[in-house]
């Protein structure tokens, strides 16, 4: 059997932690088809530091490629680079995060490589008795879930949810092999070209990486309401996040909207301000450590999934949290003094 390899993301620098969760998903695929588990990681001055966090958190082996081609991620040099290792060293499974790197990258390579790829996967196992890759993800606008298998051909490839499962846990302990590879400089050719790097400057917090989250659904009324939102969401260190409805209407940009469509989140606290609690959008923020939800319908499905829940207006109701929040944060200050 084949190993189980994950694609350890190295952007800017810096390796995120979606690594670590793709990891943990591997070891329990390598441990029931009792092979290896590798991480592959890509790009340009990666820190030893780096690689040994990937043994820390699981990995067996480590291939790398460390390349000043690979500073600025274009999908046709790293898939190409991908290419030649998948066919030098066979690998029985793939998988990476479906972030905008794991969700470009990907199916190029499943094309080039004539294999199947499952997007936005919730669940992996192993099937029994023909070590296939149960690949399980939502379907049919999230109603569904569908349980999908490439018996054929090799690697089988998934994409899986970032936050939708907790990092490895380090163990400093462990040792593994390290696995440095150079190619030649044809190998790099791409008919794109690297501009530069626009970062998203409408929130300060990404969703993905803030410990709180206030979002706003189609229950706020009116894009003015949002102000509240924003107003609670600063007060608390956090970000904004929304639902696709409240995307389509215009009253906030993509990159805040969560669900299926959206960002998956996994905050230390979600509040969820007039959300229903569709199917799609409780896929993106279900594994939340603590969701607070407020909603004038007391039927409301996004109760059902809420640690506390307020049936009243959000525009009642908020203003008033955050008057508290503002009388606390005052006399702490005063007490600071």
């Amino acid at each position: 059997m084949g190993e189980v390899w994950t694609l350890a993301e190295f952007r800017h620098g810096e390796l995120s932690s979606v690594s670590y969760e793709l990891l943990n998903r591997g070891k329990n695929l390598s441990q029931k088809l009792d092979t290896a588990l590798a991480s592959v990681i890509l790009g340009y001055d990666i820190k030893k530091e780096d690689i040994d966090e990937l043994i820390a958190r699981g990995a067996d082996k480590v291939y790398v490629v460390d390349d000043k081609n690979l500073e600025n991620f274009l999908v046709e040099s790293y898939a190409n680079v991908l290419i030649a290792l998948l066919d030098e060293y066979k690998p029985d499974i793939f998988i990476a995060a479906a972030t905008t790197t794991g969700r470009t990258l990907m199916p190029y390579v499943a094309v080039r490589k004539k294999t199947g790829l499952t997007a936005d996967c919730t669940v992996l196992d192993i099937e029994e008795g023909t070590g296939n890759l149960l690949q399980t993800r939502p379907a049919i606008g999230g109603n569904i879930l569908a349980t999908i298998k490439t018996p054929n051909t090799r690697p089988q490839m998934a994409t899986v949810r970032p936050h939708s499962m907790k990092p490895a846990i380090p163990d400093k302990n462990r040792n593994g092999e390290v696995i440095y590879k150079k190619y030649d400089e044809s190998l790099f050719k791409t008919k794109s070209k690297y501009l530069r790097f626009i970062k998203d400057e409408s929130q300060q917090v990404t969703v993905q990486d803030a410990k709180v989250i206030v979002a706003g659904g189609k229950g706020v009324g009116k894009e003015e309401n949002f102000a509240i939102i924003d107003e609670l969401a600063e007060l608390l260190g956090g970000a904004v996040g929304a639902s696709r409805d409240v995307v389509d209407r215009g009253w906030k940009t993509y990159p805040h909207q969560i669900g299926l469509s959206g960002k998956t989140v996994s905050p230390a606290l979600y509040i969820a301000a007039g959300i229903s609690g569709a199917v799609q959008h409780i896929a993106g923020m279900q594994t939340s450590e603590n969701i607070i939800a407020i909603n004038k319908d007391p039927d409301a499905q996004i109760f059902h999934l809420a640690n506390l829940g307020i049936v009243g207006d959000l525009n009642e109701v908020l203003p008033l949290l955050i008057e508290r929040i503002k009388e606390y944060k005052a006399k702490e200050a005063s007490a600071n003094v």
